[in-house]
């Protein structure tokens, strides 16, 4: 999901907005991160270059509650990183210039959430009194291998801007804490906060509001069809669903639905198609406000063969199998960097 969420504050300075981390289960969180340390490679490290994983992530299930008088959407939902995505390489320059290669179709640089993050990164470097002056900070390139869509739901930009906070925190010895960068994260977009606190979620709220959640981790057999959602469109829609009885996180867990599919159904009939055909095989569900679409398996078998069929049943659509994480790659990577 795109939409950028107003916050609230907590006590903190009023120019920072409020990231709320529920530290319930947080100690459990620790531990696995630490688990993860021999387990998933960084691709390059060392003090001037990082490479680093912005993967994707799953809605497994998401509740519209209600409307705020200011327009904007309270949500429940159940957030989950998949081993799959995009990947980004960084490397300081002499200078203090921020390029990013290749340029995304569509997306001016200075709207890019990647080059948006670095330059936010080195204002806040400023403020928080790590360095005297922004160019004292060296500058970087950063590549993208690109593959994850865009309007596919998977949450693709905001993924790679919180990897390039993170991988900036680090390569410029900033030591800003994981709070600092999860308000920053969410100045640039609401589902930035979770890929930086780097763990499986139940968010509540406008999407301030994080509480780790032990999810089971299935393969999942996930489709783009094609298009692109348009989310202000979804969000704006007579017929959405904005009165959803609130649930417990425990209640999520035994299952869910996504509000929005009924519209994004209605409005792109190639999703609609994607989900009538994964739901042959299980339970199919939109992911944020789609395009994507997906369906969990028990195992990479099941989801392999599925895979096939689709290459020769819908050669057209864009699909790919992965596996679900409660602690994202990312962070499982920087643990090792």
């Amino acid at each position: 999901m795109h939409q950028r969420y107003r916050y609230q504050q907590d006590g903190r300075p009023a120019h920072r907005p409020a990231v709320l981390l529920i530290t319930v289960e947080f100690d459990l969180v620790q531990r696995a991160r630490h688990l993860t340390r021999t387990a998933s490679p960084v691709i390059h490290s060392t003090l001037s270059a990082l490479s680093l994983p912005a993967p994707a992530k799953l809605n497994r299930m998401l509740h519209i509650t209600g409307q705020r008088p200011d327009g904007y959407h309270e949500l429940q939902t159940l957030f989950q990183f998949l081993d799959h995505g995009d990947t980004l390489h960084f490397q300081l320059r002499d200078d203090d210039a921020i390029t990013l290669t290749p340029a995304i179709d569509g997306v001016p640089e200075e709207a890019n959430l990647i080059v948006r993050a670095a330059r936010r990164l080195r204002e806040t470097a400023v403020s928080y009194g790590k360095v005297a002056e922004a160019s004292a900070l060296p500058g970087v390139d950063i590549q993208i291998e690109k593959v994850l869509p865009m309007g596919g739901g998977l949450g693709g930009g905001s993924s790679d801007a919180a990897t390039t906070l993170l991988a900036l925190n680090h390569l410029w010895q900033l030591s800003l804490d994981e709070d600092t960068l999860a308000e920053l994260g969410l100045e640039l977009g609401a589902d930035v906060p979770v890929f930086v606190r780097g763990f499986a979620a139940w968010a509540e709220g406008i999407g301030e509001k994080l509480m780790p959640a032990a999810l089971d981790t299935p393969w999942f057999v996930v489709i783009h069809p094609g298009i692109e959602v348009s989310t202000p469109a979804v969000f704006g829609h007579p017929q959405l669903t904005r009165s959803s009885p609130a649930i417990s996180m425990a209640r999520a867990l035994q299952g869910g639905r996504n509000d929005c599919e009924v519209v994004v159904s209605a409005l792109y009939p190639a999703v609609a198609d994607a989900l009538n055909w994964l739901n042959h095989f299980g339970t199919a569900r939109l992911t944020g406000t789609g395009a994507c679409v997906f369906c969990a398996f028990d195992d990479a078998r099941q989801a392999s063969k599925v895979l096939g069929r689709l290459a020769c049943e819908r050669p057209t659509w864009h699909t790919f199998s992965a596996r679900g994480c409660n602690i994202s790659p990312l962070h499982a990577a920087l643990a090792q960097a």
